[in-house]
């Protein structure tokens, strides 16, 4: 395969109205991880209560994720994005309540934090659709021979709303407090839908009722698991972020350990994405070109000591430098597994197979921040960060050791 010209892809106007509008909703699913992580902190100073927030979002996305891969391919995709849009606009605009209401309803801390894990709950269930639903669009949007390189884009333009999202989210809580933050969050959302009203209809090439639930569910799952290379990646992903994301647990060490505020707080969760979104801005015009597999086990090992040196820092600028160089690292690795996914599955079961991708994402972010609160109710914040760091090289030299079609990788 010939590769394409660097940024070539943006010339496709319907690829950029995709990418614009997850763009905007990126950002504002970021500002408002910001925004509870905050929230609820400062409601039970509780760092367990931040990873419940993660735990309620994770049960039903997992529990809808396989379901939803087969609804996607067999459905037409762009009206299932647009829904799964507005239904995030109705469930956010649900925490104006507490928000706006606090006083007059006279709600308690702990009523506020339920309600909130109750809403989340229910946008988990949201989150399980439109998650796969961009990826498996960009296929039938660019051409093969660009496919590499749309994909790199599509992660370039995920990190940046990520940075925008968190930096935003930071300081709109400072200077704006919740309520207002809430309301840019629901503005931003409704945005992006006007983006996705101007792409064209992607219709399913199965006819309704052709294939039974289970059966296409199952067909998904299968080819994931014969495809070492695929089932590798993931599993990588997976168990790594999931000991090794320290960022669940940023608020607690912004307020006690480094003691710098909201707009402290902005910053340290922007950071691992800085160093993803100039990694991968890097990758969309310098590609790797060889040993994709040797080098997606060695950033993730790297990863892992990253996230270690941020658990003993005490210095606010060493601790954003490691967060940045392990986004970096990271930057590196979703390309990498982002490309595989893409490249080694046929189109009439991509939605499956990005679905129960989304599984493995879902269950290293979302329980990732469980984990991350459990542990730092067990251990210490400290020490659980650590230790999460060293299971993290543990599991990339696993790998490395175990998969070996993963580890001659190339593309």
């Amino acid at each position: 395969m010939i590769p394409s010209l660097p940024l070539k892809t943006l010339q496709n106007v319907e690829f950029r109205n995709l990418l614009t509008g997850r763009f905007v909703i990126v950002m504002a699913f970021r500002m408002l991880a910001t925004l509870l992580g905050w929230w609820v902190y400062q409601l039970t100073k509780d760092p367990f209560s931040i990873g419940l927030i993660g735990l309620s979002e994770v049960i039903p996305a997992v529990s809808c994720a396989l379901y939803a891969g087969h609804v996607i391919d067999m459905n037409e995709k762009k009206k299932l994005l647009l829904i799964c849009n507005y239904a995030y606009v109705f469930l956010i605009g649900l925490l104006l309540i507490p928000a706006f209401l606090n006083v007059e309803l006279h709600f308690s801390g702990h009523q506020i934090t339920y309600f909130i894990y109750t809403v989340i709950f229910f946008t988990g269930i949201a989150r399980a659709f439109i998650g796969p639903i961009v990826p498996s669009m960009i296929p039938q949007i660019v051409q093969k021979i660009n496919l590499p390189n749309a994909i790199t884009l599509n992660q370039a333009t995920f990190l940046i709303s990520s940075v925008c999202g968190h930096a935003a989210g930071g300081f709109l809580i400072e200077f704006y407090g919740i309520k207002w933050t809430l309301t840019v969050i629901i503005g931003l959302i409704i945005l992006a839908s006007f983006f996705f009203w101007k792409l064209k209809p992607q219709f399913s090439s199965h006819k309704k009722g052709e294939v039974k639930v289970m059966e296409s569910i199952k067909e998904g799952v299968s080819y994931i698991f014969k495809t070492k290379e695929i089932l590798g990646a993931l599993c990588l992903d997976m168990f790594a972020v999931l000991f090794g994301g320290a960022v669940a647990m940023i608020p607690v060490f912004a307020t006690d350990i480094l003691k710098s505020g909201a707009n402290g707080l902005g910053l340290l969760n922007a950071a691992s994405d800085i160093g993803s979104m100039i990694i991968i801005t890097t990758l969309s015009i310098v590609p790797l070109r060889k040993n994709q597999g040797k080098v997606l086990l060695a950033v993730v090992a790297g990863f892992g000591l990253c996230i270690i040196g941020f658990g003993l820092s005490e210095y606010y600028w060493l601790s954003f430098m490691f967060l940045v160089l392990s986004g970096m690292l990271d930057g590196i690795s979703v390309v990498i597994r982002g490309t595989i996914v893409q490249l080694k599955t046929p189109d009439h079961i991509r939605g499956r197979v990005l679905s129960a991708n989304s599984i493995f994402i879902m269950s290293s972010n979302e329980m990732g921040q469980f984990e991350s609160g459990l542990a730092a109710k067990l251990l210490g914040v400290v020490k659980s960060v650590v230790v999460g760091g060293t299971l993290t090289v543990m599991i990339a030299a696993s790998v490395g050791v175990f998969n070996s079609k993963l580890r001659k990788m190339q593309y």
